[in-house]
């Protein structure tokens, strides 16, 4: 695909990524999410405000819209399902931008004054879809973020612990391929992608990062059943 066809993409993506779905969840029971919790429009503020079912489709709606337009785009381009060395790095390049650009276009809605949550189902959405470019790290931080769920029952720590995986497990796997010489090309942009991602995450979270530093960061399955924003 041609750098014009790779921004034209890009372009789809962040209008896909900007569908307030959490918002539009809680319009339907005639409620301003953002005037809710947290104040947050994502799946967890939803499922604080309209209960967990509404979270959880809240959660698969935010992620279809990063996974639709980064599976079309690889379709298109057809780069899904190539191995990561069968990949140029311009290719690899432009399919990630179109994954970033799902996510900044949750992460900053125009249909929200260019505010909105916190990119995390979002980016879990899209990144799978990149098969197999960023399905397996994700994958893995997938697997961190339930561990520290179950072990520490912050949903916040866990989002952040799982994005800051995302591109420690990229550079792991391509420095651990059978050629890693002739997938370096690949890696550098998947483990750039992964850490512009787990910076905006992190980013994102840093009131729940004081919070947590201050040790007043609510627990999940605890007295407190309200959490602030994962």
């Amino acid at each position: 695909m041609t750098p014009t066809g790779w921004l034209l993409w890009c372009l789809i993506a962040f209008v896909f990524g900007s569908i307030p779905f959490g918002v539009l969840l809680a319009k339907l029971k005639k409620i301003d999410l953002r005037t809710v919790g947290s104040g947050n429009t994502g799946a967890t503020n939803v499922g604080r405000a309209l209960g967990r079912r509404w979270g959880i489709l809240c959660f698969v709606l935010d992620a279809a819209k990063g996974a639709t337009p980064v599976l079309l785009a690889g379709l298109l381009a057809k780069t899904l399902g190539e191995p990561v060395s069968a990949l140029a790095p311009s290719e690899a390049s432009g399919w990630l931008a179109v994954g970033v650009a799902a996510i900044l276009g949750h992460v900053f809605s125009p249909f929200l004054n260019f505010k909105g949550g916190k990119g995390v189902a979002t980016a879990c959405g899209a990144l799978l879809a990149m098969w197999p470019l960023m399905t397996i790290p994700v994958l893995v931080a997938a697997g961190v973020f339930i561990l520290m769920i179950l072990s520490l029952r912050i949903m916040s720590l866990a989002s952040m612990a799982a994005a800051i995986a995302i591109p420690a497990m990229t550079l792991i796997l391509g420095l651990a391929g059978e050629s890693a010489q002739a997938q370096s090309g690949s890696v550098l942009p998947q483990t750039i992608t992964g850490l512009v991602i787990a910076f905006m995450v992190v980013w994102r979270h840093r009131s729940n990062l004081k919070r947590i530093l201050d040790g007043t960061e609510p627990k999940l399955f605890g007295a407190d059943r309200t959490p602030r924003d994962g």
